[in-house]
């Protein structure tokens, strides 16, 4: 027979530990140990099995091995559609879309299908489905939270795509763990994973999230899966973004950005145009920037308010941009520009609810600021682009073409950008390139 005994696993590294404690002595974070049943059995003989080798000769590169979801902008950021094979994990926050997305890319996939559901019941799965208006002959449901049950089901029906929502909610029923700690959610993955592979059918699975953004569960989760995947928005907003934070077939820059609506999510294809549909050039305050998601441009509005503080410590708030970064071009702006603004409240938005955190925005936020600081507007015709040093310097960015590119066809008259990119780039007719080689150059030629 064999023996239970209980440790102590840490949910941030997997620490392990026969007595719980307050602080893990690994990653230092404070009260996440969870009590886990371990089943201690006796080492039983295997038969020896002689392992199967195979040589890297390169035979298997003109096989089809992604199946395509028919939704561009989820197929961009799995890297051209899923894997044979693969693993997914996809989370978000509760109520952000993530059944929706996956119950609409299992529609448009010509394969069959297995939705597995441990949340809700097989008729609120159908009256989700009849909102969404899909409705497929290939899609199969089955409300079922028994690994075992789920495992006998997908080699009765042999799918090519399996979705878990979610797998918090699955759980092996030979162990003693109650659904959702952290041995169940590893062992029922690890079952799905290998039998994936060996079956050569590819597994989604939905992941909740901890209140700290993070996925719940063991993070040796998000290293056994091929894929991660982050679906994220602002819950006042109707724009969701796609993120991918791990890819073994494709890149983790790509973003798919979508809208959310009663009937679905549908695909945004030109996110600029979305993100600066409200933008004035009346307002102080305001500069336009391009940022690169991926491997496609997006313009956007940088918006900054400055006030004069009433009290003796100013504000600093910073939505969708580095609070540390900004405090640091704050420094900058009064060291090397002369604007005085350490008494002043500043406010930081990046408008359309997008997080941004490339260093080529820092020029347009820094005459964001500027503009608010001085009163006066900046032409809502002009982009700006530019990494700022701390000795007020402006860097050179990447993909400085595709930005200068995507900025005329939406009809921007000038562009400021780094000198140092002036030489890689050719003329425009209709749109004014200004090389510029630091801050207060940019400044003087924007406000002053």
């Amino acid at each position: 027979m064999s023996k239970k005994r209980i440790k102590y696993i840490c949910t941030e590294c997997g620490y392990e530990s026969l007595k719980w404690l307050g602080k893990c002595p690994t990653c230092n974070s404070w009260n996440t140990f969870t009590e886990e049943f371990v089943e201690e059995k006796r080492s039983l003989k295997i038969a020896y099995k002689e392992p199967e080798i195979t040589k890297l000769t390169g035979e298997f590169k003109n096989e089809e091995y992604r199946l395509k979801t028919n939704i561009d902008e989820f197929d961009r950021v799995l890297g051209g559609g899923i894997t044979n094979g693969s693993v997914i994990l996809i989370g978000g926050d509760p109520g952000i879309g993530k059944s929706t997305l996956v119950m609409q890319a299992a529609s448009k996939i010509e394969n069959e299908v297995l939705y597995v559901t441990g949340e809700e019941s097989v008729r609120q799965i159908n009256m989700r489905a009849t909102r969404l208006n899909v409705k497929s002959e290939r899609i199969s449901i089955l409300a079922e939270t028994d690994l075992d049950i789920i495992i006998n089901t997908i080699e009765k029906l042999n799918p090519s795509v399996v979705i878990i929502d979610s797998i918090q909610t699955v759980a092996k029923q030979d162990l003693d763990n109650a659904p959702g700690t952290i041995t169940q959610i590893r062992e029922c993955a690890s079952s799905l994973m290998q039998l994936a592979k060996s079956k050569n059918f590819s597994v989604i699975l939905i992941g909740h999230v901890t209140k700290e953004g993070f996925i719940a569960g063991p993070k040796i989760l998000e290293h056994m899966v091929d894929t991660v995947l982050q679906f994220e928005g602002e819950k006042n907003h109707s724009y969701r973004i796609l993120r991918s934070q791990k890819n073994r077939f494709g890149s983790t820059n790509e973003i798919g950005i979508f809208e959310m609506h009663d009937t679905g999510l549908n695909e945004v294809k030109n996110p600029s145009e979305i993100f600066l549909a409200e933008h004035t050039g009346d307002v102080t305050g305001s500069v336009i920037t391009a940022s690169i998601e991926g491997t496609r441009p997006v313009l956007m509005e940088v918006q900054a308010l400055v006030t004069p503080s009433n009290y003796g410590n100013p504000q600093r708030v910073a939505t969708g941009f580095d609070y540390r970064r900004l405090s640091i071009l704050l420094a900058v702006l009064e060291k090397r520009a002369g604007l005085k603004i350490s008494a002043s409240n500043v406010f930081l938005n990046m408008a359309g609810g997008l997080r941004i955190d490339e260093p080529a925005v820092d020029l347009a936020i820094c005459c964001a600021i500027a503009s608010s600081f001085k009163d006066i507007s900046i032409n809502n015709k002009t982009v700006v682009i530019g990494e700022v040093g701390l000795g007020g310097e402006v860097r050179g960015v990447s993909n400085i073409e595709k930005r200068i590119v995507e900025a005329e066809k939406l009809g921007f008259e000038k562009i400021l950008i780094p000198d140092k990119n002036r030489k890689l780039v050719k003329s425009f007719k209709s749109l004014v390139i200004v090389p510029v080689s630091n801050l207060k150059t940019a400044l003087d030629h924007l406000i002053f």
